[in-house]
C-alpha cells in the first residue's frame, strides 16, 4: 500500500468531498504524480500541504483530475441520432423538455443542446441544467467564448446564427445562455433532482471504477422520468442496462422503463 497516496486521498476527501478511491487508481495516480512532479513536490503529503493553502494549486488539481476535454457536437453522428430519432420519441406526448448535461466541462455540450432545442419545431419550452465539479470550467462555460477548433463540427447555419466572431475566437449568443443554468455538482456524492426527459453524461464514466459506475447509473435512472433517455459516450456502453431499470433504445442511448 502506498501510504503517502492513501493519506492524500483522505485529505482531499476531507477538504473537497471528492472521493478519489472511486476513480480508476492507476490512471488517476499516474496523472496526479505527473502534476505533483511538475510543481516540484517530492511527496503527496507535501503537495497537499501546499494546495490546501494555495487556491491556484487547488484549481489546477481539480482541472487535471476532471479531464476537461470537449468540443461542440462531439461525435456528430451521435448528435444526429439525438435530433432525428431520440427527440421525436421524447416529444411524442409533450411539447416541453427538461434536460441535464452532467459533467458539462467548459460548456460546449449544453450550448450544443441549446442550439438544437432552440431550432426544434414543435418544442415550446425547454430547460437545460449544466453541472460540473470544477468551478473554474463553469466560469469559462458561462463566459461562452471559444476558439475555432472547438466549433469545427457546428453546422454552418447554427454557426452563423448563434456565434459572434471576435478578434481571436467566437462568442456564444446571449439567447443560448439564458436557456442554461450552470451549477457546481459532485456526481458521486450529491443528490440528483428528478423528472428529467434527457440526461447526457458522456466521456466521464471511463474514469470511474465499476462500483462507482453502477451507483451512477442507478442515480441517473432514478433522475429520469419513465420513458426518459440517458445519453452516454461512445466508449461507455452499458452492458446490463436492465440492472438499473434501463433498456437500449439506440447505441449509447438508454430509455428508462
Amino acid at each position: 500500500m502506498d501510504i503517502d497516496y492513501e493519506g492524500f486521498k483522505k485529505n482531499i476527501f476531507d477538504k473537497t468531498g471528492i472521493d478519489l478511491s472511486l476513480y480508476k487508481e492507476a490512471q488517476m495516480k499516474r496523472r496526479l504524480i505527473a502534476l505533483r512532479e511538475k510543481r516540484s513536490f517530492r511527496s503527496f503529503s507535501d503537495y497537499f500541504f501546499s494546495l490546501s493553502k494555495d487556491r491556484d494549486l487547488l484549481e489546477e488539481f481539480l482541472d487535471r483530475m476532471t479531464i476537461n476535454v470537449s468540443e461542440f457536437y462531439r461525435n456528430p453522428s451521435r448528435w444526429e441520432v439525438l435530433e432525428k430519432k431520440i427527440l421525436p420519441l421524447l416529444m411524442k406526448d409533450q411539447i416541453s423538455l427538461k434536460v441535464w448535461s452532467a459533467a458539462c466541462s467548459t460548456g460546449e455540450e449544453p450550448y450544443s443542446l441549446s442550439m438544437m432545442l432552440s431550432d426544434y419545431k414543435g418544442l415550446s419550452h425547454f430547460s437545460v441544467l449544466a453541472t460540473d465539479l470544477d468551478e473554474l470550467v463553469l466560469e469559462r462555460a458561462q463566459k461562452g467564448y471559444y476558439f475555432e477548433r472547438s466549433i469545427q463540427d457546428v453546422p454552418a447555419d447554427k454557426k452563423r446564427k448563434y456565434f459572434k466572431k471576435q478578434e481571436l475566437g467566437y462568442k456564444i449568443d446571449d439567447s443560448l445562455k439564458k436557456r442554461i443554468v450552470f451549477k457546481k455538482q459532485n456526481l458521486l456524492s450529491d443528490r440528483f433532482a428528478a423528472g428529467y426527459d434527457l440526461i447526457l453524461c458522456r466521456n466521464v464514466m471511463i474514469y470511474f471504477t465499476e462500483e462507482a459506475k453502477g451507483v451512477l447509473y442507478k442515480k441517473f435512472s432514478d433522475a429520469l422520468r419513465p420513458g426518459g433517455i440517458l445519453f452516454v459516450g461512445s466508449t461507455e456502453q452499458i452492458f446490463n442496462p436492465g440492472l438499473y431499470g434501463l433498456e437500449s433504445e439506440e447505441p449509447f442511448f438508454y430509455r428508462k422503463k
